[in-house]
């Protein structure tokens, strides 16, 4: 029995040794070396083959199943390309061909889906196709030592050899696999349209890839999109006069790649100058701000363009009925990106409609005549450079111009007079941002911006030649370090140094008069804040301070401390409970010269403060929020106060009897914002409202306490947006009460004792405007030209109703000695139209 169990044994184990040879066998005559089966076929069919042992060293071969000498060599020519020669009977040569036909089929690495559309490029070679919707793609003579790149956006970039791809059946398989990117967990909601997402730390985040639409605008323009929110108007429809919670347009903070920005407008404000289709991120903040950031005591707009090398090029070009632009985003290599965007208006040879409305608003209380010249353009470019996976390189630029040229004629000498104004900003910038190790990082960035404001006024003898200049010439250096104490406390420190030099420039020649002013101030900043979020993300705080060293070497030397806080807590999955406050300063203002300055039209001039006639402004601010986000529903409900001090009269805008006198004091705010938004995939709908009670103490005024040329007590918007297959639609109405003015005295409105004579006012700012009412509207369609070609076309219509809001009212003398009544009204029915191009 034992010897039959053992016979068993040894039977069973040679069988198992005979499958698992033959399965090797197998195997190995799948994948065998071409120089050994020709070895073999030489012994079976008695001949010999002959070839340089370079040309088929490393070929693979599958053993043909045949028994036939021509159909072997057959297969084995079509799997490996090599060409096969018969001699003679006896003897046959190989010669390995420098070109190969190859093909492929690619899916992606996750649900093995075909990626149609994906492109595909031989390296070196002008062979370049697309997927098709099957997945497949193939070439005839390709370089047989070529390479292959296989490109998807959202996926790896996959680089194989042309020879791994010799055409055979079935072709080879590839797999892209997906690109992720490890983003910092944050809770959010996106309200009033898409792309608008409030952050954990009060700020609003705007991105322009992902913008839908807002009534009355057809392009995402940023400085536009900001004052859909509440506390953020502009009360003279311009975006380069935003008033964030009561504030003048001068203190905010208007940075672009980390850049501080002393222009932001075209068409002197009525047009945002930053190109949106290359800005990538826009962050705003009214309150609570982090710790890094200086000036801009009311609010800042700090706009990132595009920072990350895409895989592939992206491109746009757009008209509209006032200008045309053109962006582009070109990869030169993996590490290496150029984007650039420009702009230019078609005003100074085409007139249209919207051109016509914008030429009314900006110039109907100025010298000039509508047959002036007038045109802007805008140019950005960017260098993105990796220099490997923890250190990025960027270079940034950006050029503002606005030019107006015109001439009038004088009835009564019959002189022509010829006139010229330029605004044009000019800065460039740099950054390096190092990853040492998963817990430390650090940025340097540092910028030179150079602002300039010119006005050349001459008369047809040329015997007066008026001219006036303001120019910002501005250096700065700033760096960051971030490090991760633990795995939900961030501790952030840096340093920054500013000097800021300005100058003010007038000359005349007849009479004789020449006036220069230079001055500088010098920043340097220590800061430090502690960022912590819990575990279950309930609770998310930042605290920090912010020492400041200011000096003008002409005035003053002056240290300040301002500290930071903004805490959120969400006491149920939906309702957060938030809490913010901050101190800030600035050295840098506007003042408002409402006489001849600068031909009437750009009325403002950047100025260092001097610490006694035009103080260091301080502002410290404070409120406390509650809010409930839901997917479909955001409620939102904020309480607060806003101090102000070392303001002038000189900066307010004042057109009354506290025009130029220079008086120095503070506004204080309190305010209140609400709003609620629902909204689905399909429409959104959303109504705000915004109390501001805004006030100015002057000591030196009488009465010393009045409302803030920016009070506007009561501000209220209903819009909606509605998205159908292709298209967008955007309707909305927006309310405000009118701001104060000042009135003449009716019993003596003239005061004749002095000359030349004066009028005498009431007490300031103790009359409204009438209320404002505006209605916009805008629809875009989106749609394909080809395969890779987008395009939209967009019509917009700002205040179809034609009302006449009056934005402003002010008093003059006129030739006659006569008290003149003027008014500033806004924009009538404007519209405008879009076509846009994508690939």
């Amino acid at each position: 029995m034992a010897i039959k169990i053992r016979k068993l044994f040894h039977f069973l184990i040679a069988l198992m040794s005979f499958f698992c040879s033959c399965g090797i066998h197998a195997q190995n005559r799948a994948h065998i070396p071409l120089t050994t089966y020709l070895q073999e076929l030489e012994h079976e069919f008695d001949i010999k083959f002959s070839y340089a042992d370079d040309d088929i060293r490393d070929v693979l071969v599958e053993a043909p199943d045949a028994t036939e000498l021509n159909t072997i060599l057959q297969l084995i020519e079509s799997q490996t390309q090599v060409l096969i020669e018969k001699l003679n009977d006896r003897y046959y040569t190989l010669t390995r061909s420098p070109t190969i036909d190859i093909c492929g089929t690619v899916y992606d690495n996750f649900k093995m889906n075909t990626l149609y559309g994906a492109t595909v490029t031989v390296l070196g070679t002008d062979f370049s196709s697309i997927i098709d919707k099957n997945g497949n793609f193939s070439f005839k003579g390709v370089p047989r030592d070529a390479k292959l790149q296989i490109k998807y956006l959202g996926y790896k970039t996959l680089f194989v050899n042309a020879d791994e791809l010799v055409a055979k059946e079935p072709c080879k398989t590839l797999l892209l696999a997906q690109y992720y990117q490890q983003l910092e967990e944050v809770v959010v909601y996106e309200f009033l349209t898409k792309g608008l997402i409030k952050q954990l730390d009060g700020s609003v985040q705007m991105n322009s890839k992902e913008f839908g639409i807002l009534p009355g605008l057809i392009e995402p323009d940023v400085l536009q999109t900001v004052q859909a929110l509440p506390g953020i108007e502009s009360i003279d429809e311009t975006v380069s006069n935003i008033n964030v919670r009561g504030g003048s347009n001068d203190q905010n903070l208007i940075l672009w790649d980390g850049i501080k920005m002393y222009q932001s407008g075209h068409f002197f404000g009525l047009i945002s100058a930053f190109n949106p289709y290359l800005t990538d991120k826009v962050t705003l903040i009214k309150n609570g701000s982090s710790s890094q950031y200086g000036d801009g005591v009311s609010g800042i707009i700090d706009m990132r363009t595009r920072d990350s090398i895409a895989d592939t090029y992206f491109a746009g070009a757009g008209l509209n009925l006032i200008g045309g632009d053109v962006y582009a985003h070109l990869p030169l290599n993996e590490k290496l990106a150029v984007q650039f965007s420009a702009r230019r208006s078609l005003t100074d040879f085409l007139d249209t409609p919207t051109y016509d409305k914008f030429f009314t608003r900006v110039f109907e209380d100025s010298q000039v005549s509508p047959d002036g010249n007038f045109y802007f353009y805008d140019f950005t470019g960017k260098l993105l450079y990796d220099i490997n996976n923890k250190h990025k390189l960027r270079l940034s630029f950006i050029n503002i111009n606005n030019l107006l040229d015109y001439s009038e004629r004088d009835v009564d000498t019959n002189n022509e007079i010829q006139s010229a104004l330029s605004q044009t900003n000019l800065s460039l910038g740099a950054s390096v941002k190092s990853e040492w190790n998963k817990r430390f990082s650090t940025s340097l960035n540092a910028y030179q911006t150079r602002y300039k404001l010119e006005a050349q006024n001459i008369s047809g003898n040329a015997e007066q030649v008026l001219f006036q200049n303001n120019e910002v010439q501005e250096t700065a250096l700033k760096l960051n370090t971030n490090y991760s104490l633990f795995e939900n406390l961030d501790w952030l420190n840096g340093y920054q140094f500013i000097e800021t030099s300005i100058s003010n420039k007038t000359a005349v020649t007849q009479p004789p008069y020449t006036s220069n002013q230079r001055d500088i101030v010098k920043s340097h900043v220590l800061f430090s804040e502690l960022t912590y979020t819990s575990s279950d993300n309930r609770l998310y705080g930042r605290a920090g301070m912010r020492l400041n060293y200011l000096n003008n070497p002409k005035s003053f030397t002056k240290y300040l401390l301002e500290p930071r806080l903004s805490m959120n807590y969400a006491f149920t999955n939906r309702w957060k409970l938030q809490l913010l406050g901050e101190f800030k300063s600035q050295a840098i203002n506007q003042i408002i010269d409402l006489e001849q300055n600068f031909l009437g039209i750009e009325k403002r001039r950047w100025i260092v403060s001097d610490g006694d006639r035009l103080p260091i402004t301080q502002s410290k601010q404070g409120s406390i929020g509650i809010n409930y986000d839901h997917k479909t529903l955001y409620i939102g409900l904020e309480a607060f106060y806003k101090e102000v001090n070392g303001i002038s009269t000189l900066t307010q805008g004042f057109q009354n009897q506290n025009q130029f006198n220079g008086e120095t004091g503070k506004y204080n705010v309190k305010g209140l914002e609400f709003l609620i938004n629902r909204k689905t995939d399909d429409y959104s709908i959303w109504a705000s409202y915004t109390y501001n009670l805004n006030n100015y103490h002057f000591s030196e005024v009488l009465p010393p306490d009045f409302p803030n040329n920016l009070d506007i007590r009561h501000t209220a918007t209903f819009a909606g947006t509605y998205n159908i297959k292709n298209f967008k639609l955007g309707i909305g109405l927006n309310y405000r009460t009118g701001k104060p003015y000042t009135q003449p005295s009716i019993e003596e409105p003239l005061n004749t004792s002095f000359f030349p004579n004066r009028i005498n006012y009431q007490e300031p700012n103790s009359s409204r405007l009438p209320e404002y009412l505006r209605a916009d509207a805008s629809v875009i369609y989106d749609f394909d030209i080809g395969r890779k070609l987008k395009a939209s076309a967009g019509i917009s219509v700002l205040n179809f109703t034609g009302r006449n809001n009056i934005l402003n009212t002010y008093y003059r003398l006129n030739e006659t000695n006569e008290i003149e009544k003027v008014d500033n009204v806004s924009l009538g029915l404007t519209p405008n139209a879009s076509f846009r191009l994508r690939f």
